[in-house]
């Protein structure tokens, strides 16, 4: 057996520091007036944070885990129950046909900018061919994270690297409630995915990557290519147990497997190319299926022109515009020919001589 490594994390703060850390939240005058009452909740929250109360509500796991006795996080047994039921009801070929449209700038007028972004036109353009379609097309849009009040993607914590097992789906690694970590967005948007037939990424090019809010989700959806689905067999976060069961043999389900996928990539200078083959690439590997050669898509707007009049380039260039709604036409076709059965999902019995 592997043994845990330990050592790296630092010591945990001292009353003091605790203190100045929970007040900068409240820096605002306005709460010098209720002083008493934030004394006494910081109090419960310094408990909660020594003690570790990460899951302070449970409910025992019950029937179908592996230790139906163990506590689960309420939060997250509701949000697993969610997931099963949000793929029955994808599963059903009663349903209509749904697709997930995803804008990954993080700039609206909401915020600072002051402006809403081309990606979000794009993906106005996507989404209304998708409705002419008669497509149900729920679109999500990820520059919420910086204008919504508290709403967070919290960082992966990177799980999966100790054993895969203990990367769990969907993830339990939020909320911790000793750190203050709540209000994650991720549990509502593994729903949205899981009730997807087909996936549209529609996303600027920043700094030759994609933007932190796009990256943020796709670091948490490492879940959904091989993770748990049972977190009493890993009592929880328990690396050596997770360890234990992933050298006995893990299968790594693939949770996302057989969505149709397409990708609009638009930049001004550089860098679109290497960014839609990552997301294609990364979406290949869950199992997700190209949607053809409409259905990818990167294009530069406003090509070394001024940032002040790109809305203006947008305007002005009609084929980029008909090629988005290229890509969302391309996803629907396939998403219809997944469903019909005319497109064979995963029928092979093929074992690959190195499963991750």
């Amino acid at each position: 057996m592997t043994h845990v490594r330990k050592g790296q994390a630092p010591a945990m703060l001292g009353r003091d520091e605790f203190h100045l850390r929970f007040r900068r939240a409240l820096y605002d005058p306005a709460y010098e007036g209720v002083d008493d009452a934030l004394d006494a909740v910081e109090q419960v929250a310094w408990d909660a944070y020594r003690e570790g109360r990460k899951a302070p509500r449970t409910v025992k796991a019950g029937p179908g885990f592996a230790d139906p006795d163990y506590d689960l996080s309420v939060e997250w047994k509701e949000a697993s129950d969610r997931l099963k039921a949000a793929e029955a009801r994808q599963k059903d070929p009663a349903t209509r046909s749904r697709i997930l449209l995803i804008n990954g700038a993080a700039r609206n007028d909401g915020t600072c900018p002051g402006e809403i972004s081309k990606s979000w036109r794009l993906s106005m353009l996507a989404k209304e061919t998708l409705d002419g379609l008669g497509i149900e097309t729920d679109l999500l849009d990820l520059s919420r994270v910086v204008s919504d009040y508290d709403r967070h993607i919290h960082p992966c914590k990177a799980c999966v690297s100790t054993a895969m097992p203990l990367c769990h789906w969907p993830c339990s690694c939020y909320p911790n409630h000793s750190l203050r970590q709540v209000n994650d967005w991720m549990n509502e948007i593994y729903e949205r995915w899981v009730s997807a037939h087909g996936v549209i990424i529609v996303t600027p090019t920043y700094w030759y990557q994609t933007p932190a809010v796009l990256k943020a989700m796709i670091d948490r959806l490492v879940c959904a290519d091989g993770g748990n689905p049972d977190p009493t067999s890993t009592h929880g976060k328990s690396p050596a147990e997770a360890k234990e069961l992933e050298l006995k043999g893990w299968d790594y389900p693939k949770h996302l497997a057989g969505r149709a996928f397409g990708l609009v990539v638009h930049g001004d200078v550089a860098g679109i190319e290497g960014t839609r083959r990552a997301l294609s690439d990364w979406l290949g590997w869950m199992g997700l299926l190209d949607a053809g050669s409409f259905a990818q898509l990167d294009r530069y707007i406003g090509y070394y022109e001024s940032y002040a009049e790109s809305h203006d380039a947008l305007d002005r260039d009609v084929a980029v515009q008909e090629e988005v709604r290229n890509v969302a036409r391309a996803v629907e076709a396939a998403v219809r020919e997944i469903r019909a059965g005319r497109v064979a999902v995963v029928s092979h019995e093929l074992k690959s001589p190195r499963p991750k």
